[in-house]
């Protein structure tokens, strides 16, 4: 369906040190290059991430402007859900909705919500119980 998606960061290694762990627990591998870091997955699409040029960074970012609202990635099971979620919040890392873990998108929809070092929201969705 994609390529691949590119995403400007602030500070590109401090979004590595939340990107890599994240990725790799969803199955993601991590390629570092000259400008950046991708995460590919069974060589589908995959996730750059760029240091954004200086001239770029006074504006920052928030998902309820004209642009990304956040990603959202599947799960493989629930229990991989309770994993990434406890990593988020053992990291120190924002989640949000922590009040409604692992309901906050509904009930039966079993999610959980966070934010990276620049706040670009993320979701790791698991699949419906049939």
């Amino acid at each position: 369906m994609l390529h691949h998606i590119e995403i400007y960061v602030s500070d590109l290694e401090r979004s590595i040190e939340f990107w890599t762990p994240f990725m790799a627990l969803l199955g993601y591998k991590p390629d570092r290059w000259a400008q950046g870091m991708n995460y590919v997955k069974d060589r589908e699409s995959y996730f750059c991430f760029l240091q954004a040029a200086p001239e770029h960074l006074s504006a920052g970012y928030h998902r309820k402007r004209v642009g990304l609202n956040h990603l959202a990635f599947k799960g493989q099971s629930r229990g991989q859900v309770d994993a990434i979620a406890a990593w988020v919040r053992s990291s120190g890392y924002a989640m949000l909705y922590d009040d409604r873990y692992p309901f906050a998108g509904g009930p039966g929809y079993y999610a959980l919500f966070c934010e990276d070092p620049d706040r670009i929201k993320v979701e790791v969705a698991a699949p419906s119980e049939a």
